[in-house]
């Protein structure tokens, strides 16, 4: 079985430092991509060490990325943890960023990083037994194959995807001819009916309308980056060289998308993950869904419906504590000090 990593990026919202930084380049005020649901903190990092050393135990190592905070109770000496700033491995050209496209569209530069990783958000946890089949096999990424339309709505990341779709529709012109040669994997019955019947109406083109697009841990080949940069420098180097996310960038779904054309990948029930959008007539669900562990993923996402911050992060948090209410390596014993 091959080395699989985990990359996970966190940025400390109320670092004043960071905070003064972000403004000389954008003093203005705040672009709406970047508003402040995006970077305030729900206080549940540590279920995320928690969930990966219980139900994750075989990753070969973590890498941590940060623009230079850390959380105080992080112990930085486990040895699956490698702690990665932003001036280790992104190009200084795009130096210093506040844009998770630089951030991530340069993940392979880092150092020791497998061929084969698994890139997290933060507000994404594994709750339940895993194994390392569920994210790769055979040595291909594993995901939800499907096609669908993108949605260009007030706040989606629909013009991130048409730009990706520019990409993909460059590159891959003939979606007809992809669809004959993996004709198993684009109707898989993995893919889930609802997902399939999605695909048969949306097949038809000789180009992509878009794919099914979950906000849950992408699995990633290494190499897929670094053929995309070479292929398409210049778009990536854009995207790379703003400073804050804008309405023209691509983003790391285009690895995702990259993948699927040339075959690259082994399909994947939707049923292994969930998102939740924090909103009130969901708390119950969420609730439910950690304390009953009913899937292996899911996302927690903030967003701007999200009403009465600090009580709603109260709530969940108690659900994670619930299942995993035991330090992991990855945290200061008692007594260990917080710097």
């Amino acid at each position: 079985m091959e080395k699989i990593d985990f990359v996970i990026p966190w940025v400390d919202g109320n670092d004043p430092q960071w905070r003064a930084e972000k403004a000389k380049y954008d003093p203005s005020g705040m672009p709406q991509s970047d508003a402040p649901e995006r970077y305030r903190d729900w206080d549940n990092l540590q279920y995320w060490f928690r969930g990966v050393e219980k139900f994750a135990p075989w990753v070969n190592r973590i890498h941590f990325i940060t623009w230079g905070h850390l959380p105080p109770w992080l112990d930085t000496s486990n040895p699956k943890l490698n702690i990665v700033k932003h001036t280790d491995y992104i190009p200084e050209k795009y130096l210093p960023t506040f844009s998770s496209h630089a951030i991530e569209l340069n993940m392979h530069r880092i150092e020791g990083l497998a061929e084969h990783f698994v890139y997290f958000n933060d507000d994404t946890f594994i709750i339940r037994p895993s194994k390392p089949e569920d994210f790769f096999r055979g040595g291909l990424p594993c995901v939800t194959f499907g096609l669908n339309c993108i949605f260009f709505g007030k706040d989606s990341a629909g013009h991130f995807n048409g730009s990706n779709l520019e990409v993909i529709n460059t590159e891959f012109p003939n979606s007809k001819a992809i669809r004959r040669r993996d004709f198993k994997k684009w109707f898989s019955p993995k893919n889930g009916l609802r997902i399939n019947i999605k695909t048969a109406m949306l097949s038809n083109w000789d180009w992509f309308p878009g794919f099914h697009y979950d906000h849950l841990p992408s699995s990633f080949l290494k190499s897929t980056f670094c053929e995309v940069w070479e292929k398409y420098p210049d778009v990536l180097d854009k995207t790379c060289s703003d400073k804050f996310r804008t309405q023209s960038n691509v983003n790391q779904w285009l690895m995702k998308y990259w993948q699927m054309c040339k075959g690259e990948y082994e399909t994947r029930s939707p049923k292994f993950g969930e998102v939740y959008h924090v909103k009130d007539e969901n708390l119950t669900k969420i609730c439910d869904a950690i304390k009953q562990q009913k899937m292996t993923l899911i996302c927690i996402n903030d967003n701007v419906r999200t009403t009465d911050f600090e009580a709603k992060k109260q709530q969940i948090n108690a659900c994670f504590d619930s299942i995993l209410p035991e330090r992991s390596g990855f945290e200061k014993k008692e007594g260990q000090g917080q710097a």
